[in-house]
């Protein structure tokens, strides 16, 4: 089962965007999107039967011009209604990010003062603004490890597992590599970026942190990699398509009502240096995802987590909007 997209008059920004298509009962394909809701079969159009998008990332430098060639073609193309859309990249790697946005960890400073902590709440606020500001000037991204296989499409249900007890929202930008990059500076950063697309990142705040051994700290495995917890697409928009990634309007609604709406001017840390600490460690490679974090406005902020028909809407400046229904797992 899927949430249908709805029409709109532009899908994204720019000439075109990459996606990962079926028609019914047919095999996924790379395609080329344009903002008309047209599609060209990838397959077809480069002569290769088996391409896929991650391959077209692995030679991004040679492929762009090609694909923008395309785009400016009159060449026939067939209504994007007429096929599924799948998550747009099959990563090696998911590179995700915590507390990277100032006014969600203000809120959670916050929210959680200690017990004999009766200052006055601007107070707090205000060493709290400090604090993240501290960070940003002197301190690294908290970055950790996603699993692929919680990867599912931008329209597909989400199955909430029977033991998560309180599963959240987390709507992210997520950038999209497009050479490999290892040991990279902040200045060449996005250089190594293909393109951006949107991801929700799915979080049981009930298994975050270990209750058998709380020194252990969090358990990201439990907590945010279910079949299916990472909601991915619609599509890939190309780097060149978007003006400034650090001015982008990240917004989730929830049943329609407006949940998160912030724009990535609030990140502690932007595009560029999550990129750069990533390849600090480890080999970034083309279409892996670096997920950039995710604002304030999350369901433990408003003290309603997901449940069984929910339906969340999930849109990034220029990048188009996802769309997908929760369904409960049957416990039994």
């Amino acid at each position: 089962m899927s949430v249908k997209p709805e029409p709109v008059s532009a899908l994204f920004a720019g000439s075109f965007a990459l996606a990962t298509l079926s028609a019914p009962d047919g095999p996924q394909f790379p395609a080329l999107v344009t903002p008309d809701a047209r599609v060209t079969d990838l397959r077809v159009a480069l002569a290769d039967e088996a391409l896929t998008v991650r391959g077209l990332l692995e030679d991004w430098a040679a492929t762009l011009p090609r694909l923008r060639a395309l785009a400016a073609e009159d060449g026939p193309r067939r209504p994007l209604a007429e096929f599924r859309v799948h998550a747009p990249v099959e990563p090696r790697q998911v590179f995700q990010s915590g507390a990277n946005y100032r006014q969600h960890v203000i809120d959670l400073h916050v929210a959680h003062r200690a017990p004999d902590d009766d200052r006055p709440e601007e107070e707090r606020r205000a060493e709290a603004a400090e604090i993240m500001d501290r960070r940003a000037a002197e301190d690294l991204p908290y970055v950790f490890i996603g699993l692929p296989s919680a990867i599912t499409g931008p329209y597909d249900d989400v199955v909430l597992p029977a033991w998560a007890e309180k599963p959240d929202w987390e709507l992210e930008l997520a950038a999209v590599v497009g050479r490999p990059a290892y040991r990279v500076s902040v200045e060449e950063a996005l250089e190594y970026v293909a393109g951006y697309t949107i991801a929700n990142d799915l979080t049981d705040r009930a298994t975050v942190f270990r209750r058998d051994m709380p020194q252990i700290g969090t358990d990201w495995l439990r907590s945010k990699n279910a079949p299916g917890f990472t909601p991915l697409g619609p599509w890939i928009v190309p780097a060149e398509s978007i003006a400034d990634p650090g001015d982008l309007r990240v917004t989730l609604k929830l049943n329609g009502e407006t949940m998160q709406d912030e724009s990535t001017k609030d990140m502690i840390f932007n595009v560029a240096r999550m990129v750069s600490y990533a390849s600090r460690t480890a080999r970034l490679l083309p279409g892996d995802l670096v997920l950039t974090g995710s604002p304030a406005g999350n369901g433990m902020h408003w003290g309603r987590l997901l449940r069984d028909g929910d339906v969340m809407e999930g849109s990034v400046t220029g990048l188009g909007t996802q769309r997908t229904r929760c369904v409960a797992e049957d416990a039994s």
